[in-house]
């Protein structure tokens, strides 16, 4: 058996509850709040030459993508992937109704 630990007198024991007491009360947190985004909603000129140089270039070309290194608005990046496709800059792999992706067009198929 292990040796017997000296037990504390009352008044280490009183010291000691009034030393701990109650924490501070528990605040609740505000929520995450997320910086508000500033997309254009129109093509500028510079905005408009970076679409048509950088993003041909890209291989993996979707809404997403296009907001996130445009930072223009999702419904002016689905046209401006409609305008690329018809200049035959980039050629889509997947259409569905929930994700278009398309990639850039290298001449013929280089796979």
């Amino acid at each position: 058996m292990p040796p017997k630990v000296q037990q504390k007198t009352k008044e280490q024991k009183a010291a000691a509850a009034m030393a701990g007491g109650k924490g501070k009360k528990k605040k609740w947190s505000k929520g995450k709040s997320r910086d508000k985004v500033d997309n254009k909603v129109l093509f500028n000129k510079e905005t408009y030459e970076r679409l048509n140089v950088e993003v041909p270039k890209m291989k993996l070309i979707t809404v997403a993508t296009m907001v996130e290194r445009l930072k223009i608005n999702a419904g002016l990046a689905r046209k401006a992937i409609l305008e690329l496709e018809e200049k035959g800059l980039i050629k889509p792999i997947v259409k569905s109704a929930k994700m278009k992706i398309y990639t850039r067009s290298v001449g013929e198929d280089d796979e």
